[in-house]
């Protein structure tokens, strides 16, 4: 019997790749929480996707409410910054810490994140945050880098097979204004 993880989804293509090399070594749940997406369409868009991805990969995808008033006061004061700056620290931390509460409430021992696929993510600064806040809660990150080997690639082109719709920003409104640059 595998042992169980939560697994943050911050998309479906993402997870389409990323959620298929952990069930080789996990019986995955899958928590869709990112109150960053902006705006609401997107969000709604991005979360069929992930549903599709749930089907196609036969797990359970958990759905948080989505409240992105909370993400817009906590990244206020660094809207400025640039993309994979201290501003996405924020949010990568807002994201794992209800991932990891998440997971103490279904008494799952660990949690990692689908989000270091992307090659707009940095990875470090991900694992980083991820394994203070496992830290904090007594809880096992799975540190990883998705897309060493290929990942991203591979993410794109399992997209693709299965028709699934590929965002051309990060999620939030700041990247969203700095990709129509």
């Amino acid at each position: 019997m595998k042992p169980g993880m939560l697994a943050h989804v911050c998309c479906g293509p993402d997870a389409l790749y990323a959620i298929g090399v952990l069930q080789q070594e996990y019986d995955v749940i899958g928590v869709f929480h990112n109150p960053n997406i902006w705006p609401p369409e997107e969000y709604g868009r991005r979360l069929e996707e992930a549903r599709k991805v749930e089907k196609i990969l036969d797990f359970q995808l958990i759905e948080e409410r989505y409240v992105p008033e909370a993400w817009f006061e906590m990244t206020a004061p660094l809207k400025s910054e640039p993309e994979r700056g201290r501003r996405c620290a924020v949010c990568y931390a807002l994201r794992l810490e209800r991932t990891a509460l998440r997971a103490l409430a279904l008494g799952l021992p660990a949690f990692a994140t689908v989000m270091s696929v992307s090659p707009l993510k940095k990875t470090d600064v991900i694992n980083r945050i991820g394994s203070r806040i496992a830290r904090k809660h007594g809880l096992s990150f799975l540190e990883t880098d998705f897309k060493k080997k290929g990942g991203f690639q591979k993410s794109v082109e399992l997209s693709r097979r299965h028709g699934l719709y590929r965002q051309n920003y990060c999620g939030c409104l700041y990247s969203r204004r700095d990709s129509r640059t």
